[in-house]
């Protein structure tokens, strides 16, 4: 990862620095999964390695695939990165070793979640049970979060009409189009692409969801699930050109997805205040308290998948119809 950040600094083949950057991240992906996060790694993979390299791409399709030479002042900004990397090593000499059990984090909440999560949440990943319901509120936040980039891109972006759009301009055959001709993808006649990727698709729409409904005893939950699932759309569009995705998820399913997931979340948390409890504490949700755990985590997990699967999609078809 050093390796190729010093080879970052130096290129200035924007195409091969996009690719370096989806390498970077496969490479931040199998990091986090030696260190045990793999639901980190889940979203590192299809979101850095995957989704953010194609959307770099649909950026050099706008601009150039060139970096304009420096202005000559290496040296200044070479010397205000030492002195703030400089800092901040000198801001964690004082910091407890990697993996210390005597560290601090330690010794707060986590002997509480690690000791009562089974007899309060009832959930085997203790993962999910912190996200979901210890940290509800600030996993509400986090959503929210996703949902205002994906408005935020819509109104800067994706306003304009009648126009083809990169990804399918760039992939289409100027030579063959004709009047009323429905956008076609480069891709499409490549019998090998289309076959894996109607193989693939099934695969890993199947996957988002083992995902998103398993993610209460492994690793996985709603974002994971949610970048996956997107992915699989995001697959199509580059295979059979922009326009026919759009026809299989419409512009008006997409946007309701990504309301209607955040809505979903704030209701469960209604629904625990009108049965006499406190906001997303699900255990009143049902008699046994687990039980009202498992359906609260659920519902807003579901939620968060929709809202995180629908903002993915969303920022890929609003970059892909942007002009050429």
């Amino acid at each position: 990862m050093v390796a190729i950040g010093l080879t970052l600094v130096r290129l200035r083949d924007l195409f091969s620095v996009a690719m370096l950057f989806g390498i970077f991240s496969l490479l931040a992906a199998a990091l986090y999964v030696v260190q045990d996060a793999v639901d980190v790694a889940f979203t590192e993979a299809a979101v850095g390695a995957g989704i953010s390299t194609v959307l770099i791409l649909a950026t050099l399709a706008l601009t150039t695939s060139e970096e304009k030479a420096p202005p000559g002042r290496a040296l200044g900004a070479l010397a205000v990165v030492l002195v703030t990397g400089a800092a901040l090593i000198y801001g964690t000499l004082d910091m407890p070793a990697y993996g210390d059990p005597a560290a601090p984090i330690h010794q707060h909440v986590v002997p509480r979640y690690i000791e009562r999560s089974a007899a309060e949440i009832g959930v085997p990943n203790i993962v999910t049970s912190v996200l979901a319901s210890y940290r509800g509120y600030d996993t509400l936040g986090e959503v929210t979060v996703i949902f205002t980039a994906a408005a935020g891109v819509l109104a800067l972006l994706g306003r304009r009409r009648g126009r083809v759009g990169i990804v399918d301009s760039l992939q289409v055959r100027q030579d063959a189009r004709k009047d009323g001709e429905v956008p076609r993808s480069v891709l499409a006649p490549k019998p090998i692409l289309r076959v894996v990727s109607k193989l693939l698709m099934p695969l890993i729409l199947l996957f988002a969801l083992y995902v998103q409904f398993h993610g209460d005893f492994g690793p996985g939950g709603g974002f994971q699930a949610g970048v996956i699932f997107g992915s699989a759309f995001i697959l199509y569009a580059l295979i059979f050109g922009a326009h026919n995705a759009r026809q299989v998820i419409p512009a008006a399913v997409r946007r309701a997805g990504l309301g209607a997931g955040l809505l979903l979340y704030a209701l469960v948390g209604v629904a625990g205040l009108l049965m006499g409890g406190r906001y997303l504490n699900y255990a009143v949700l049902a008699d046994e308290p687990t039980h009202g755990q498992h359906l609260g985590i659920m519902l807003i997990e579901f939620g968060v998948g929709t809202t995180v699967a629908a903002a993915m999609i969303i920022i890929f078809f609003v970059f892909s119809g942007q002009d050429r």
